[in-house]
């Protein structure tokens, strides 16, 4: 049985999840940010069924994450891209493998891949940047608050938190790992 959609919930991570869909469709989104576009190649990286891998890619296009281009007549053959939509999330993959790799999810000693500045060559890793004045934010100095958007729900889950931090334990113990 399939659980209900994220439609009416004021929640930006849950919008992300439901245009996402899925774990496959994040499997998909990381094939496309590693550079992969066919459907053969999506299928070869991640071992899903095709009917699973279709479905996918018409649900990602449908939220416009990605677009579907031919690149062969015949037989009709099409790749897919990244849209403008698509490639704000891009970003999610690096800071999501990184906290694979600290958990060591992999299975490997190592982590499986890593994120480079293209300029120096110099390892990146995910942080947290002060808008006004350009630089980093420990994750001990972040509170959140609702937003302008905020409506009844929003505000009782965050009246919910733990009044002894400003930021809630497990996103500070993660940001301070590793």
């Amino acid at each position: 049985m399939r659980s209900k959609g994220f439609d009416g919930m004021v929640c930006s991570i849950a919008g992300v999840m439901s245009a996402i869909g899925d774990r496959w469709g994040m499997i998909i989104l990381r094939d496309l940010v590693c550079g992969l576009s066919r459907y053969e190649d999506f299928r070869k990286s991640s071992g899903v069924t095709n009917a699973t891998l279709s479905d996918r890619l018409k649900h990602l296009e449908a939220n416009g994450l990605i677009e579907r281009r031919r690149y062969q007549a015949n037989p009709e053959r099409f790749e897919y891209l990244l849209t403008q939509k698509g490639r704000q999330i891009a970003p999610l993959m690096p800071v999501l493998a990184q906290i694979g790799d600290r958990l060591n999810v992999s299975g490997t000693s190592a982590p499986p891949m890593k994120v480079v500045n293209r300029k120096t060559g110099a390892e990146v890793r995910w942080s947290f940047i002060d808008q006004k004045t350009g630089e980093q934010v420990s994750p001990s100095d972040l509170k959140i608050l609702e937003g302008p958007g905020a409506n009844d729900l929003v505000r009782w889950r965050l009246s919910h938190r733990d009044t002894g931090t400003t930021m809630p334990k497990a996103i500070m113990a993660a940001s301070n790992s590793g």
